[in-house]
């Protein structure tokens, strides 16, 4: 049997990473468990010509396409929208786009200011420390001062706004609409370590030049240095708990395939919207016979997508195409509620800088405008290098029939039950979707595009995995407290995107790292009475 632990963490993603880091100076003993390995940017698609075609394979945003040792298959028959992910030191900021806003003050508030979902049990103003010693941690580029979304004091200047940019920008001055560059965790110059951003390629599937911050050229290697440890290749089947019914350790599979017990005096789970629950569910007993932490009958219950609303065209100017990160400015200008639009709550809008030249011809050829024969390559250069995009990212609303749960037969290679995704896109979020594609079309015809083509919702766009195990006051309505803390099990914590009340209409990454961070900070302030 392995020594026990004073903190066992369940995987080194982005949630994972910053929970070990801070509780890092407390001198515990720290252990985290990850089924994934170290990457090995040689190893990164951008390094090589064929950078576009590994995103088809063994690169691929889907565990389904990827299938690597290390991934397990997901059942997401039942959704429009397919789950993405990835798994291994860094977790999903290695293939993430680096694009890096926060959830509005408005989003915790949701059930106050519209009367919809439940309002959190904390407040922005509560994560905006936590926020700030993220955005320092993962090296953000911004420009401070953006009258629609929360302030933020980025260390870096922003992306420059390239060719793309200015076209879209006198797009929205025309129609009066709000714009301002993205913050983005794309350094712009030397950083910590880092290399500044030389447009090497793609953000995604992974930055090769390590401009791009992921948790494992961030966060780990000051928590390594700090004295945390870090197993790999350790894929985690199922929390055990005493007679006491506190959490005892884990039980889980080796790189070498071998059934190991690690005991450990507190549990943080850090394995996403569908891990997270996956585990829970598959950890049952006597005490827990629906699955670990789940008196509310919640675990796995709520989970929330972002429904993306894609279109885009093809401009005569000359456009940025791959060679920088993909979205360089946003707008929130319909992002809070406004009832005469026919939904309520709103969405972000995020502005594509193009495309790579594989991802043209294939997209193209798939929406019927590159033919093939004698005008092939004709149309192709009028496409290829002059394609803006625009997508409206919607704020999904939770609803208990979305959910996770686990799969009566698929499993995967250690015989563990396969999550199985059952999920609809509500009646709000079909209207906020059409509401988006519409001033979409606006934006793009203003700046002159044409061949204009949708996708809604983008397919593979289940990026953001939020809500399966929600923070709450309340036991009956709710899976852990307001910091994180299990209603259930008082020794185990939740610390990714599952604790989410509601989603905004803005990528997740940046709030949940604010969160993680919040947690650890509570757990060492309640260190002496943590059990009680």
């Amino acid at each position: 049997m392995n020594d026990p632990v004073d903190v066992l963490i369940i995987g080194a993603g982005a949630s994972g990473a910053a929970v070990a880091w801070s509780l890092a100076e407390t001198k515990m003993h720290i252990l985290c468990l990850d089924q994934g390995g170290w990457m090995k940017p040689s190893e990164y698609p951008s390094t090589g010509r064929d950078w576009e075609a590994k995103f088809y394979g063994d690169w691929s945003t889907s565990p389904n396409v990827r299938g690597r040792p290390e991934d397990y298959p997901i059942n997401d028959d039942n959704s429009p929208i397919k789950v993405v992910n990835f798994n291994g030191v860094g977790g999903s900021t290695v293939m993430y786009t680096a694009h890096w806003p926060r959830l509005h003050p408005s989003d915790f508030k949701a059930k106050t200011l519209d009367g919809v979902a439940d309002d959190w049990p904390i407040d922005y103003d509560t994560l905006v420390p936590f926020f700030e010693e993220n955005d320092r941690m993962m090296g953000v580029s911004g420009l401070s001062g953006d009258p629609l979304s929360p302030l933020t004091h980025p260390p870096m200047p922003p992306q420059p706004l390239g060719l793309s940019g200015p076209l879209i920008g006198k797009a929205m001055n025309k129609l009066g609409w709000h714009w301002w560059p993205s913050d983005t965790t794309v350094a712009t110059m030397d950083y910590e370590g880092r290399a500044r951003c030389i447009n090497l390629g793609h953000c995604t599937p992974a930055c090769a030049q390590g401009a791009k911050a992921s948790t494992d050229i961030t966060y780990w290697p000051q928590a390594i240095r700090a004295g945390v440890e870090l197993k790999t290749n350790c894929r985690v089947r199922e929390i055990l708990t005493d007679e006491h019914g506190m959490a005892s350790g884990v039980v889980y599979y080796d790189k070498d395939g071998v059934e190991q017990f690690q005991p450990a005096e507190v549990v943080i789970i850090a394995c996403n919207g569908v891990g997270t629950p996956r585990l829970l569910l598959n950890s049952v007993s006597g005490r827990f016979p629906n699955g670990l932490a789940n008196s509310s009958g919640l675990v796995g219950k709520n989970l929330m997508f972002h429904p993306y609303a894609q279109i885009y065209g093809y401009v005569k100017e000359p456009t940025d195409s791959n060679r920088a990160p993909p979205t360089c400015l946003w707008s929130k200008e319909f992002y809070d509620t406004d009832l005469s639009r026919g939904f309520v709550r709103g969405y972000g809008i995020q502005f594509v800088r193009g495309a790579g030249p594989v991802f043209e011809a294939v997209a193209s050829e798939q929406k019927g405008i590159l033919p093939w024969g004698a005008d092939h390559h004709r149309v192709f250069r009028k496409l290829h290098g002059h394609r803006l995009g625009v997508s409206a990212i919607c704020e999904d609303l939770p609803e208990e029939h979305n959910r996770v749960t686990l799969d009566p037969v698929l499993k995967d290679s250690h015989g563990i039950p396969a999550p199985r995704i059952d999920y609809t896109i509500s009646e709000n979020s079909w209207k906020m979707m059409e509401h988006g594609l519409a001033r979409g079309r606006e934006i793009l015809e203003v700046a002159g595009a044409t061949d204009i083509c949708t996708n809604s919702p983008i397919p593979w766009g289940g990026w953001h995995l939020l809500g399966t195990a929600r923070m709450g006051t309340d036991p009956a309505c709710s899976v852990v407290n307001e910091w994180g803390r299990s209603h259930d099990v008082k020794n185990l914590f939740i610390v990714d995107g599952s604790v989410f009340v509601t989603s905004g209409g803005v990528n997740p990454t940046s709030t949940i790292q604010a969160i993680a961070l919040y947690v650890a900070d509570q757990m060492k302030q309640r260190l002496a009475n943590l059990f009680d």
